[in-house]
């Protein structure tokens, strides 16, 4: 029995490691979205700061190790066998959650996974429990720590709307003191700015974190309570004497040191307040397991698990092997970069493609603003109103605006020290905030009041933030169910259980991975190729070629899976399909950017190209138009089509295929002369669909053939016919704006 568990407290900690890969790889975000949007720093000095951040904040999460252990439930309730169960539900639910929001590139609370998983498998055990020794379910609360649970609950709740309110506010006084055109106004105030933040972080990061770290004793601790205005007063000089001198000797950007401090900052309350939520449950296992082997009289389903109601101090070795853990996955993951996008779209300062569309109630948000937007500007003086737009005026930015950012570095320095502030009074309060609710409403608030949700894209950026706070609250229901199930069936099913969900659980993580690579490779593809166009034309000869490459070999495809009525692979091709709308859909949204980047001499081409991006788009139409029927056809288990029509077909698709490919070596080859012979290929596939209809209306009427296959068989052909019309008509714009270019 004494092997049977040890084994349980090995797969926890291997768990553990995991979860710690998992874990970081989606809350990099957090930490790293203000510095890399902004462009603070190269990428790798970033990255060095981040690790650094972690390191040091890993030795400040032993005081929050006692969440795990009786934060949500009264473990003196519990018998050591139940408790050993719940623990290794919680992890098996936690690394399979997080691993695939990693995958699917959505930011999710770790805190708010491990808190809903304890909750959920302690409220499967405790029902197990009650139902066997007859007591009622309203007795839930002596197993259950509600009062803790609940507050934890709220605190993550209330940290959303104080988050995005204090981000708001203390963004839209920075604006008014720096303007966006910071040139002048930063050497005045930036060193007294950067001063204020640095010690205000060191407040909360060393006096508020330092109850919690390993490292440092009680006698210092006792020493920074006596002294703490005294620290805060010496900080905030210090670094504002260190950081006007910097400025005076290297003219160095006083926010970009900001921006790294605050990056070092939030990496470390993000060690100091998350770590908990990596390990913390397997070092708790550990803790029952020596209980339990101390007393070798003891029993696994008698003994009462009351030793973990008591204080706890992690050693300092497992925090630095977890941290350390946590700085190789920083550094090595591409899900903790691909996750990134969501936040730095929402907050993005200039316009672009939205990935969210609008919805009625963002709108409804929207009017009701600019109603009372209307009612501040009728209340308030014009000279006041005037004088605050003229803070706000973003045409005039000065040259400090670095090329491709996302936001500037007063905005991100906002981010970070407002999140870092937060996350650290959370910790010293020792409730676990989420670090991706804060940080991402922090970012969500400060865009707000810089005016980056303007009336072009604020429905779209509404729409976005609702959607992702409503995964949340997913993520907390899905949490607890999944939890809640696995903790049952480890309970009916024991060892066996155990194997088969460990098995499971690996079995999801290695097709998870495979996925996130298959999708990077793809990814990093499209950057090479982007990389490897040197203008916008040959940019838009890359993806027209590729695209006549995709599109004619999905539509064989189509027409083989129609005959053969293999209905797994239509429904694989709807996936590419769709990836094709969404390339040409993305290709068509950014085309305000593309033609502000075209050469003055070349901007007479940019009808051209809309017309081609515009051509691109129907094509992908098309697919989608002959799809869905023969998908819906093959489904609804329809009789198939006639061996005259399959041969019919098979014709079709060849033919389509070899136009696509002289098209595509035309404009490769850039041999427009040949353009005629483009043109006689269509012809003749028309009148081949011609005559196929006409053969089909004659099968119609001899009745070879029902109602359904006719009007499958010749909306395919109408489909065909407007595909190979924008096929020529694509080409044909292509080599206008070329010609233009």
């Amino acid at each position: 029995m004494e092997n049977f568990y040890i084994f349980i407290v090995v797969i926890l900690f291997l768990l553990a490691i995991s979860d710690l890969v998992v874990g970081v790889s989606n809350d990099a975000v957090n930490f790293l979205n203000s510095a890399i949007g902004s462009k603070a720093a190269p990428f790798r000095a970033i990255m060095i700061v981040a690790a650094a951040g972690i390191l040091v904040g890993a030795t400040f999460s032993s005081g929050m190790m006692e969440v795990a252990r009786k934060g949500i439930m009264h473990p003196e309730k519990f018998v050591f066998a139940e408790i050993m169960l719940i623990f290794l539900a919680v992890m098996m639910t936690d690394i399979i959650l997080l691993d695939a929001y990693n995958t699917l590139g959505l930011p999710t609370s770790t805190t708010v996974s491990i808190v809903f998983e304890l909750l959920g498998a302690s409220v499967a055990i405790a029902i197990i429990k009650m139902k066997a020794i007859g007591q009622s379910f309203s007795e839930m609360g002596e197993y259950i720590n509600s009062t803790k649970a609940l507050a934890i609950i709220s605190g993550i709740l209330l940290s959303v709307v104080v988050a995005f309110l204090v981000g708001a506010m203390v963004q839209y006084l920075a604006r008014l003191i720096f303007t966006f055109n910071y040139t002048k106004t930063y050497k005045r105030y930036g060193s007294l700015f950067g001063g204020a933040a640095i010690a205000a972080i060191t407040y909360f990061m060393l006096i508020k974190g330092a109850k919690g770290s390993s490292l440092i004793n009680a006698d210092t601790l006792s020493w920074i309570k006596d002294n703490t205005w005294t620290i805060i007063g010496l900080s905030f000089a210090a670094w504002t004497v260190l950081l006007q001198i910097l400025m005076f000797l290297t003219k160095i950007n006083i926010f970009k040191v900001i921006v790294l401090v605050g990056t070092f900052s939030l990496a470390m309350a993000f060690a100091g307040n998350d770590l908990v939520n990596f390990i913390g449950v397997a070092l708790a296992g550990l803790d029952a397991l020596k209980t339990f082997l101390a007393d070798p009289a003891s029993q696994a389903d008698s003994l009462l698990m009351t030793s973990l109601q008591g204080k706890v101090q992690t050693p300092t070795l497992y925090l630095l092997l977890a941290g350390l853990v946590m700085v190789i996955t920083l550094w090595t993951s591409k899900k903790s970069r691909s996750v990134t996008k969501t936040t730095i779209d929402l907050s993005r300062q200039g316009e672009g493609y939205e990935r969210f569309n609008s919805s009625a109630f963002s709108r409804v948000i929207v009017r009701q603003t600019r109603l009372i937007n209307n009612a501040i500007h009728y209340v308030v003086p014009s000279r006041v109103l005037k004088s605050v737009e003229t803070r706000f005026d973003q045409d005039n930015r000065g040259d400090h605006v670095i090329a491709g950012t996302s936001f500037d570095l007063v905005r991100a320095s906002v981010n970070l020290v407002v999140a870092a502030i937060l996350i650290a009074i959370g910790t010293s309060l020792k409730l676990p905030l989420s670090t991706t609710y804060v940080t991402f409403m922090v970012a969500m608030g400060t865009s707000l009041a810089d005016r980056a949700w303007g009336r072009e894209s604020a429905v779209y950026r509404i729409t976005g933030v609702l959607t992702v706070i409503a995964g949340w609250f997913f993520t907390a229901f899905l949490a607890f169910t999944v939890a809640f199930l696995v903790a049952m069936l480890i309970s009916w099913g024991g060892l066996v259980a155990i194997i088969i969900l460990i098995a499971l659980a690996v079995l999801l993580l290695v097709r998870t991975h495979l996925l996130h690579r298959k999708k990077s490779k793809s990814d990093e593809q499209a950057k090479a190729d982007m990389e490897e166009a040197s203008s916008i034309s040959v940019s838009c000869t890359n993806n027209v070629s590729k695209f006549l490459t995709d599109t004619s070999t999905i539509y064989g495809e189509i027409m083989e899976g129609l005959i053969k009525e293999d209905r797994k692979g239509l429904r694989k091709l709807r996936i590419r399909i769709d990836e094709i709308n969404n390339l040409s859909k993305s290709l068509k949204d950014n085309i305000h950017h593309t033609i502000s980047q075209m050469e003055d001499e070349t901007v007479e081409s940019s009808p051209h190209y809309v017309q081609t991006l515009d051509y691109m788009r129907e094509m992908a139409h098309c697919l989608t138009f002959i799809d869905q029927p023969v998908f819906k056809h093959i489904d609804n288990n329809h009789k198939g089509i006639i061996p005259i029509q399959q041969d019919e077909l098979r014709d079709l698709a060849a033919d389509i295929y070899a136009l696509s490919m002289a098209a595509r070596q035309l404009i490769l080859e850039k041999e427009y002369e040949k353009l005629g012979h483009i043109t006689k290929m269509q012809e003749d596939i028309l009148d081949k669909l011609n005559n196929y209809r006409k053969k089909q209306i004659k099968r119609i009427k001899n009745e070879v053939v029902g109602t359904r296959n006719s009007g499958l068989y010749i909306g395919i052909l109408q489909e065909s016919k407007n595909y190979i019309l924008y096929l020529v008509n694509l080409i044909k714009s292509h080599r206008d704006f070329i010609e233009h270019n």
